[in-house]
């Protein structure tokens, strides 16, 4: 195992893996449902209905209290109306009985059982009945003088419920209170009330039934570009087609852009996926076509070859796994690793390593980039043990060396050693894989190349300079800044 392995392994320790439950299937997988919360238009039609349900009832009562207020307030009109002018016809008699100088004018009053009645009451005196009371009196209630006519039902007449206007005067000549008393029969009133609730209750059954149409066709027709976007989902896996191209409203086409987005991201992982396997296939063919002809000739350094050769297949493999997985982790999402706390545990980790270096790092505490954190450690781990590998035994890092203030700048780090440094022309050449200026030392050539293909695959550079304090390799690495979470 070289160096930059025992660092991995040394900062990974102790992390659970995260893959599926062991004897889990495909088909398992697959017969698993997916979780949903109901249907959309189920749920708009539900709230709709109970929404018209309420609106409709509360609306209903209204109405219906207002137009049965309104016909009973007629209805006492006309009450009122005759019981004014049966008081304006009486006066009192040579006896002190209440007269009537004229006789009112509804033909009614004087049919037995017409369905409406007058009656004068007074104490200490009979009642005067109409003569359509025949052989019935009313029961009045007692009242004062001077107050506004009481109106109420009555059910004195079993057979007959009455609808009642009561007041209480002082005629002129006279000291007692009379109480002058009209009554009609309801069921003319209670038929009016009734038809205005028969056409209240169909006219609102239909607005009911208008309504909740008009829901369902603005469900269904509200949704339909969603099932428009789903169809376009469906034919991307049926037809292979790799855009939603349909025009759809502006409240989907977000969704769509994101969609759209999701699958040039999916496809650029594919290709990404393609293009290393088939670097790896490629970088792999000429050690084992090496192998393949030492063997087959019987060649006396089969077991030198198969040993270099598997070395170089090695390289190969670790550099294209590292891609790899930084691929894969930079598809979970945006993240945020704290670059001081990567700093400090990639020095502890090679400090065990390399126990004569000098390590300094200096910088803010609370930096946030835009980095899965094992490949931030990776990528500085390769970093700091270079510079403890081959500089002159100190390693100077720097976080955020270049920060304007704003918060928005790429994060930039130094690593700097005072070694020998590499000459300029070498600089570019250093990040190709198994690239190595120093033999002499274990190694696979690479370490940049690695970090050169992270910090890439996370939008960010590496470039290689000359150390100002120090003298020996200036590493900086540039790495995109996460934004700082602040709290409400």
């Amino acid at each position: 195992m070289n160096a930059p392995d025992r660092i991995s392994a040394s900062l990974g320790a102790g992390e659970a893996g995260t893959g599926d439950e062991p004897g889990a299937t495909g088909d398992d997988i697959e017969e698993r449902t997916t979780p949903h919360t109901g249907s959309l238009a189920r749920r708009m039609m539900v709230i709709s209905a109970v929404w018209i349900s309420i609106l409709l009832l509360s609306g209903g009562f209204a109405l219906d209290r207002t137009l049965v207020a309104l016909v009973e307030r007629n209805f006492d009109d006309q009450l009122e109306y005759v019981q004014t002018a049966l008081i304006a016809s009486s006066e009192i008699g040579p006896d002190g009985e209440v007269l009537l100088y004229r006789p009112l004018g509804d033909q009614r009053f004087l049919e037995p059982n017409s369905g409406l009645y007058w009656q004068i009451s007074g104490d200490g005196h009979d009642d005067w009945p109409s003569r359509s009371l025949w052989d019935r009196t009313l029961q009045v209630r007692e009242q004062r003088p001077g107050d506004e006519a009481e109106f109420y039902n009555s059910s004195q007449f079993s057979d007959e419920p009455l609808r009642m206007v009561e007041r209480s005067v002082i005629l002129p000549g006279s000291d007692t209170s009379w109480t002058f008393a009209v009554a009609s029969a309801r069921e003319e009133l209670d038929a009016q009330i009734a038809r205005i609730r028969s056409i209240l209750f169909w006219s609102f059954a239909v607005l009911a039934i208008g309504l909740l149409i008009l829901a369902a066709l603005q469900s269904y027709f509200g949704l339909r570009p969603l099932r428009r976007v789903r169809e376009a989902i469906q034919r991307i896996r049926t037809t292979g087609t790799n855009r939603v191209t349909d025009p759809l409203p502006y409240e989907v086409q977000p969704l769509v852009q994101e969609l759209n987005a999701l699958l040039a991201h999916s496809e650029r992982q594919a290709e990404e996926a393609r293009t290393h396997a088939g670097n790896l296939a490629h970088a792999l063919k000429t050690p084992l076509t090496v192998v393949n002809n030492a063997a087959t000739a019987h060649a006396d350094d089969l077991a030198d070859t198969v040993i270099r050769e598997a070395r170089t297949m090695r390289r190969h493999v670790d550099h294209h796994l590292a891609r790899a997985r930084a691929v894969g982790r930079r598809a979970t999402g945006l993240a945020r690793t704290s670059l001081n706390d990567s700093a400090a545990a990639v020095q502890r980790a090679v400090e065990r390593l390399y126990a004569h270096v000098r390590f300094d790092i200096d910088g803010p505490t609370d930096l946030l980039v835009a980095i899965e954190r094992q490949d931030l450690d990776e990528i500085l781990g390769n970093l700091i043990e270079n510079a403890a590998k081959y500089g002159g035994g100190s390693v100077f890092v720097t976080l955020d060396a270049e920060s304007d203030g704003s918060g928005t700048d790429p994060c930039v780090i130094w690593v700097e050693d005072d070694g020998m440094g590499i000459p300029e022309e070498e600089r570019i050449r250093i990040f190709d894989r198994g690239a190595r200026l120093d033999t002499g030392k274990p190694g696979t050539g690479l370490g940049l190349a690695i970090v050169r293909d992270v910090a890439e695959i996370y939008g960010g550079t590496v470039t290689l300079g000359e150390s100002e304090d120090l003298g020996g390799l200036l590493v900086r690495l540039v790495l995109p800044r996460a934004e700082q979470l602040r709290p409400d």
